[in-house]
């Protein structure tokens, strides 16, 4: 068991972005729904605390619980929820990557998820048809966030060609088109909350790649305080100082000096020994000083 662990840490370490997200997720759906089995097989239940994640479409209950606005998008109703949701981060995370960078990817997925929300409480507030259901309306899911990221793509590329299954080749902003035209048509449905979330993701996408291409990243005021906090909780080792001993490195230079000094002075004195008496008068040593000292 702890290897596996070991192995899953390893490779959300290293994995990229759109699978650290998928990481997260998975983690927070399997944490939350064995919590869920484990309780009912007592008759118990944490479902109202469970709602302390997920985003109330009522402003007096979010005033409450305000950090609901970034849990939800990592919270899920079941496996098809996420499966789906996944599966879309999968495909279109890696696309994204291709003309943005990682930091955009995750800066976009928390803006479309925050930007979704506050359209599904503002719309519920608004539209006299949603009143009713205000109280004990509440969202969750990623859909929001994965649609930021597709939206985004779609404005950077939007001729990039996507195969589908049955349907074959679909231009990106097409595929985008038809399933922004999908929500709208089916604003008033049972997930009325989750089609209305996925316009406001949209609009978050589309207002990142728009400003990026004139320069301006409106993601920098979420990525900001995300470095910061990996930072703190990041616990990397830190890197060993290393020990000058100055007094040794001078001992060292003294006594290469030294010796370097001595050796010019005896093939100075070999050299003289040389003139004076011919080289028949050196000693074997002599001449090995000699011979050894042109080679350098």
């Amino acid at each position: 068991m702890a290897t596996i662990i070991t192995d899953l840490k390893d490779k959300f370490r290293k994995g990229n972005i759109y699978i650290q997200l998928i990481y997260i997720n998975v983690a927070v759906f399997v944490l939350t729904t064995l919590t869920e089995v484990m309780l009912q097989l007592f008759n118990r239940s944490l479902g109202d605390i469970f709602e302390w994640l997920e985003l109330p479409a009522s402003f007096s209950r979010f005033i409450l619980q305000p950090w609901s606005l970034l849990t939800y998008m990592f919270m899920h109703a079941g496996l098809m929820h996420i499966l789906f949701n996944m599966l879309w981060l999968y495909w279109f995370g890696a696309l994204f990557l291709n003309f943005f960078s990682a930091k955009h990817l995750r800066g976009v997925y928390v803006l479309g998820g925050i930007c979704g929300g506050v359209l599904y409480m503002a719309a519920y507030h608004i539209f006299p048809y949603f009143r009713p259901m205000i109280d004990y309306s509440f969202m969750l899911g990623a859909s929001a966030s994965v649609l930021a990221i597709v939206a985004a793509t779609a404005y950077r590329e939007p001729n990039y060609p996507i195969r589908l299954f049955l349907l074959g080749t679909l231009r990106l902003k097409y595929l985008a088109l038809i399933v922004i035209g999908t929500d709208l048509l089916f604003i008033t449905s049972s997930n009325a909350g989750g089609h209305i979330a996925h316009l406001g993701g949209a609009l978050a996408g589309l207002w990142f790649a728009a400003g990026l291409s004139k320069g301006r990243d409106v993601t920098v005021w979420i990525n900001k305080p995300l470095d910061a906090l990996i930072s703190l909780f990041s616990f990397k080792p830190r890197k060993p100082k290393m020990k000058v001993h100055y007094g040794e490195s001078r001992q060292k230079d003294y006594d290469y000096n030294a010796r370097k000094k001595a050796q010019s002075e005896e093939i100075d004195r070999i050299l003289d020994k040389l003139k004076k008496s011919g080289y028949e008068s050196l000693t074997t040593e002599e001449k090995k000083s000699l011979f050894d000292a042109s080679r350098r």
